[in-house]
């Protein structure tokens, strides 16, 4: 009986240990601030107070829901807030539910009965810049001139169906990837696109062979990033009834931070896509039904048009919708992105928070 007791008293003994330690380790936590959770309160814009917007914006009806109301008189400053609301809620365009998006194409109905400019094709004091993407009913690519001309080579009808299908299945392959930010710089006579993207180089970390322990601390994947641009220019060769006939001239990858694959980049590598149309005319394999080929000049016409927002369409009227962000005419630098896949970042990271400050 004695052995039986002194077994018991020894679990009733770790029990209160136990609970002790459970209640200490309780009362640290509460009184950390650090790992107390936070209730966060998403902002929305359609919330934020009359002072928050510019003085000539009515924050009454700028609600995109109400743009086709006929009996709230619209101003062009309430619906381009309105559309630039929509863009925000729906990260540019790309999560917009069918519905937004055609309240999206109202507003820019609207919007282009209102059109302060005459001639926007011709107009290079308004137009000429840096415009940041900021809303697509369709996929954000389709914004770059290299994606414009794959179009203008399909007949309207089902093949351009077909080339709608295929963009949609071009970005769900490559859905691992993220899209920063899209930029067209405009100049008197070319129009260079700039469309930003990252991708986990490591996604998985479930793939790599690292000590279980490591794994679980990371998670989902490993924090190394590939980064890159995809840069594509056009030349404006002729500017009609406001639009814009493009010739495809380049794509090339800036700013890539995969290493020795950068210096090759940076080395001249780039699609040359004049030389490749010249390749195809001369090639019996891509002689079309008229018996010649000819590099394709897609339109892109833009429809509004003030110092502050544009709104484009390609041939099919899909919306592309810009702000401006700058007056300069220059591509951007890329140089500066060191190739080293993130890691000097990463270690820097490592360094300030974990490596004490001698």
């Amino acid at each position: 009986a004695r052995p039986l007791l002194t077994s018991q008293k020894k679990k009733a003994r770790m029990t209160r240990l136990s609970a002790t330690k459970g209640l200490t380790a309780l009362l640290l936590l509460v009184q950390s601030k650090a790992w107390v959770p936070r209730a966060i309160t998403p902002t929305r814009l359609n919330t934020l107070k009359a002072d928050d917007y510019p003085s000539d914006v009515d924050v009454e009806s700028i609600d995109p829901r109400k743009m086709m109301d006929a009996e709230i008189v619209q101003t062009p400053e309430n619906l381009k807030a309105a559309l630039l609301q929509l863009g925000a809620c729906t990260s540019r365009g790309e999560s917009a539910s069918v519905d937004e998006k055609e309240t999206a194409r109202n507003i820019v109905a609207q919007l282009e009965e209102m059109n302060p400019t005459k001639d926007p094709a011709e107009s290079c004091a308004d137009i000429t810049g840096t415009w940041e993407l900021v809303f697509s009913d369709t996929q954000l690519f389709r914004s770059s001139p290299f994606f414009m001309a794959g179009r203008a080579v399909c007949s309207d009808g089902e093949e351009a169906k077909r080339y709608d299908w295929f963009c949609d299945m071009h970005r769900a392959a490559l859905a691992i990837s993220n899209i920063k930010r899209v930029r067209q710089i405009v100049s008197a006579n070319r129009v260079v696109s700039e469309f930003e993207v990252s991708v986990g180089a490591v996604p998985f970390a479930s793939s790599v062979p690292l000590p279980r322990a490591v794994k679980s601390y990371l998670g989902g994947g490993l924090p190394v990033v590939i980064e890159g641009a995809i840069v594509s220019s056009a030349e404006i060769v002729s500017k009609e009834g406001g639009a814009w006939k493009l010739l495809m001239d380049t794509v090339e990858i800036k700013g890539s931070n995969i290493p020795l694959l950068r210096q090759l980049l940076d080395g001249g590598l780039k699609l040359r896509t004049r030389d490749l149309g010249s390749f195809l005319k001369s090639s019996k394999a891509a002689i079309s039904s008229s018996g010649t080929y000819t590099n394709p000049t897609p339109k892109f016409e833009t429809t509004y048009l003030d110092g502050q927002l544009r709104v484009s369409r390609d041939q099919d009227g899909k919306l592309f919708v810009y702000a401006k962000a700058s007056l300069s005419e220059t591509p951007t630098d890329y140089g500066t992105i060191p190739a080293d896949l993130g890691f000097g970042g990463l270690l820097g990271g490592l360094a300030d928070n974990f490596i004490p400050q001698l």
